[in-house]
């Protein structure tokens, strides 16, 4: 899947770590304090979410990701997660850093980069 912006993939990120799946949905409210926003802003990523198919919502309803969207947040969220605990357990970074610059390097990395580095992580037995 093409790579969208570092926001889109927040709100993926976000509505799967709120236990968005393909059946079960998030409210708005609930991702707009997840990620400090106002629900305006959700609903305008939600909008284009949907355009791109990977959320559903019915009107004024709840949000539900798509197979696409489901599969592209959990990864993003993976992503967040291994680099995070690298950061912290491997190289000792404090762990309020270590996830803030995390949620930065998982949109910047690509994904051939992601996958050399997933093999080699396994190798440590992180």
């Amino acid at each position: 899947m093409e790579k969208m912006s570092k926001s889109h993939e927040d709100y993926l990120e976000a509505i799967v770590m709120l236990g968005g799946t393909t059946e079960v949905s998030v409210r708005s409210v609930d991702i707009a304090n997840k990620m400090g926003v106002s629900k305006a802003s959700v609903n305008k990523a939600v909008t284009a979410l949907k355009e791109k198919a990977l959320a559903e919502q019915p009107y004024y309803g709840d949000v539900t990701l798509t197979e696409a969207g489901f599969a592209y947040g959990t990864a993003i969220y993976e992503r967040h997660c291994m680099l995070s605990k690298f950061l912290n357990k491997e190289l000792g970074i404090p762990a309020d850093v270590a996830e803030s610059e995390a949620c930065l390097m998982e949109h910047a990395i690509s994904d051939d980069s992601f996958e050399k580095w997933r093999a080699y992580i396994k190798k440590l037995d992180l």
